[in-house]
C-alpha cells in the first residue's frame, strides 16, 4: 500500500471509532430506533445529493433489490442492535465485539461461498471465541451485569449482520458500483426502519448537543465513511481495507477514554487482543 492509503486507512478506523461514541450519547436519549434511522436517513440523502450532483448513476430501477438487502443486513439492522446495546453498556464493549465481524464473514465464506477452512482460519476462530468469552467475563462481573447479555447479544448479533452482508457483496453485488452501493443502501436502511419510528419514540428532548451528535454519527460516520470505505476497496482491493478492522478498535477505545471516561480494564485489553489476533488469523492468504 502507499502512504496516502495507510493515512486514509487511519483516518477511516479513527472516524468509525467515533461512531462508538455518537451512539452512546445519542442512544439514551432518543432511543435506537430513531438513532438508528437518523444515521442513515440522513447519509442516505447527503450521499444522494452528492451522486446527484456529480452525475453518478446509482441504478435505483436496477439494484433496488440488492440495495435494499445490503441497507437491511449491513446498516439498518446492527446500526439498530448497536444503538440498544449503547444505551446498557460502555462504548468500549461494543467495539470489542463490533472487531469479530471478520470471524462470521469467514463462517459464512465456507458455508455459501466455498471457501476453504484450514488450520489458520480454525485457529483464528477459537482465539475470537476466546476474546469474546473474556471480555464477556468482565462485563458481567460488574455493574452492567443486568443488561449486559442482552446487550452482548445484540452487539455480537450486528457483527453477524456484518459478515454476512459480505457474503452477499461478494455473491450478488460485485457488479454495482462501490459508491452506487454506499447511498442506496443507506436510503434502503431508511426506509426499512422508517415504520418503527412510531413504536418507538425518543425517551429524551433534542438538545443541541444531541443534534451535533447525530450529526457526527449520520454525516462523518456513515456518508464521509462510507464514501472512503469503498473507495479505498476499489483502490486497494477488500482484502487490504479489511485491516481497518484491527484499527477500530484502537481508536475506539482511546475516545470512549478521552470523551467518555470509561475504563479500560486488563481483561478488556486482553480479549480485543484476542479478537484481533483471531481477525488477523482469518483474514490471513498463504
Amino acid at each position: 500500500m502507499q502512504l496516502k492509503d495507510v493515512l486514509r486507512l487511519l483516518l477511516l478506523s479513527a472516524i468509525w471509532g467515533f461512531s462508538f461514541i455518537f451512539m452512546r450519547v445519542i442512544a439514551p436519549v432518543l432511543g435506537p430506533v430513531v438513532t438508528a434511522e437518523l444515521r442513515v436517513m440522513l447519509a442516505g440523502i447527503v450521499l444522494s445529493l452528492y451522486l446527484g450532483l456529480i452525475r453518478f448513476p446509482v441504478g435505483w430501477k436496477e439494484h433496488w433489490r440488492q440495495y435494499l438487502m445490503i441497507g437491511s443486513i449491513n446498516s439498518a439492522l446492527p446500526f439498530l442492535l448497536f444503538s440498544f446495546a449503547a444505551q446498557h453498556i460502555p462504548a468500549a464493549y461494543s467495539i470489542i465485539f463490533n472487531a469479530s465481524a471478520p470471524l462470521f464473514g469467514a463462517i459464512f465464506g465456507v458455508i455459501w461461498l466455498e471457501e476453504s477452512f484450514n488450520f489458520s482460519k480454525g485457529l483464528g476462530l477459537l482465539l475470537g471465541l476466546a476474546g469474546v468469552a473474556l471480555v464477556s467475563r468482565a462485563g458481567l462481573s460488574t455493574e452492567f451485569s443486568q443488561w449486559f447479555g442482552w446487550a452482548m447479544a445484540a452487539c455480537l448479533g450486528a457483527a453477524m449482520c456484518y459478515g454476512l452482508a459480505g457474503v452477499y457483496l461478494k455473491r450478488y453485488a460485485q457488479h454495482i458500483k462501490p459508491m452506487g452501493i454506499a447511498a442506496g443502501s443507506q436510503i434502503a436502511a431508511g426506509l426499512v426502519l422508517l415504520p418503527l419510528v412510531p413504536f418507538a419514540p425518543p425517551t429524551g428532548p433534542f438538545t443541541a448537543m444531541i443534534g451535533l451528535n447525530v450529526l457526527g454519527l449520520s454525516l462523518l460516520c456513515s456518508a464521509v465513511a462510507y464514501l472512503f470505505y469503498f473507495q479505498l476497496i476499489a483502490d486497494i482491493g477488500p482484502t487490504k481495507a479489511l485491516t481497518v478492522t484491527f484499527l477500530v478498535p484502537v481508536f475506539g477505545l482511546l475516545w470512549g477514554s478521552l470523551f467518555l471516561g470509561e475504563a479500560v480494564t486488563v481483561s478488556m485489553l486482553m480479549g480485543c487482543g484476542l479478537v484481533l489476533l483471531g481477525t488477523m488469523l482469518v483474514l490471513r492468504r498463504f
